[in-house]
């Protein structure tokens, strides 16, 4: 994964439980790196092992700390100066929605060692879809979450997440059954 992430689960985890939580919880990982460099790919495990190592000191499930991520995640990519590419998603949380995949193919231009997610709708109507979110890293669905979440919060709106269907118990990809409503 590229540093922007692993930055981003710095910047959650000090901010919500302090800079000595973090040291703590980079050295129970094993990581020696003490500053992420956001353009530069690292190994997917650097970015596991301080999620089980957070989860591990912190007493809190790996699943809640993926979900606070993912909502941390949308906020923290728009301070990070790509608030003008997300704002290509679209201008409603259903339309960014709609246009999450090609997002993603959009961002992989600018980091080419990106292996980005898929995801895509059915089942879309005024206030309700079916997110399909498929991934060659494993146990990520928490992530998608809370980046659901983030993106209610960012298009102020309502938002209601059923996970459907899950890789981890056999299905081909994860799904979501996701519910919304923009304030009237």
């Amino acid at each position: 994964m590229y540093g922007m992430v692993n930055k981003a689960v710095e910047e959650l985890l000090r901010r919500n439980y302090g800079d000595e939580a973090w040291e703590r919880i980079r050295r129970r990982a094993g990581v020696d790196i003490k500053v992420f460099v956001g353009m530069d790919a690292y190994p997917d495990k650097v970015t596991y092992d301080l999620v089980a190592a957070a989860s591990s000191e912190l007493g809190v499930a790996a699943d809640s700390l993926l979900e606070a991520f993912g909502e941390h995640w949308t906020l923290y990519t728009a301070r990070q100066g790509y608030g003008e590419l997300l704002a290509l998603g679209g201008s409603s949380f259903r339309e960014f929605l709609l246009n999450l995949h090609d997002l993603h193919t959009r961002v992989a231009l600018t980091f080419p060692r990106l292996e980005p997610p898929s995801f895509w709708c059915t089942d879309v109507t005024d206030c309700s879809l079916r997110l399909h979110y498929q991934s060659t890293r494993p146990a990520l669905a928490p992530m998608v979450i809370g980046l659901l979440r983030g993106l209610g919060r960012m298009f102020d709106t309502e938002v209601a997440i059923a996970h459907t269907a899950r890789r981890e118990d056999g299905a081909e990809h994860d799904e979501f059954d996701v519910k919304f409503r923009a304030p009237a």
